[in-house]
């Protein structure tokens, strides 16, 4: 379940005592009872957003708020989809493990990409709809099949 979100107050509050004042994300959190995380995710977004202090004095609470929270509503960022098809052919090269393609996707997209668990499950679904196929080579007189029979121990 989502944390609910600061009220502009609070947030107008914030980036004065951040921005204004000049106090550290530890002492912004204890002065206003939040947690320091979300005092570093409402300045990461005030940031985004092209604020400064002081704000214009025309923001009003529903402008600042449409600023910060542009998807509103609850809606998701629009994440970039994995090529899971040349992922799943690069992790048959030998020590290439899931973690390390998912390292250099989060490089290329360290904004708008899946963190590690959700790109992980994503890559399963993805791989839960691939045809199996157990493909055996065989070279000539590498190996021997014998089928065995057993007989019935039972008197005929």
């Amino acid at each position: 379940m989502p944390a609910k979100r600061l009220s502009m107050r609070k947030i107008r509050e914030l980036l004065r005592l951040r921005w204004g004042e000049g106090l550290s994300q530890t002492a912004v959190a204890r002065s206003l009872s939040i947690a320091s995380s979300t005092v570093w995710e409402c300045e990461r977004r005030a940031k985004r957003a092209g604020l400064s202090w002081p704000l214009p004095g025309d923001l009003d609470e529903a402008s600042l708020e449409s600023l910060l929270y542009r998807s509103g509503g609850g809606k998701h960022l629009e994440r970039v989809k994995p090529d899971f098809a040349a992922i799943h052919k690069e992790l048959g090269k030998r020590y290439v493990t899931l973690q390390l393609v998912w390292q250099e996707y989060k490089r290329a997209h360290p904004e708008d990409g899946y963190q590690y668990s959700r790109f992980r499950d994503l890559y399963r679904q993805y791989r839960s709809r691939l045809d199996v196929a157990l493909r055996q080579e065989h070279r000539a007189g590498e190996k021997l099949f014998i089928e065995t029979r057993r007989r019935s121990s039972a008197p005929s």
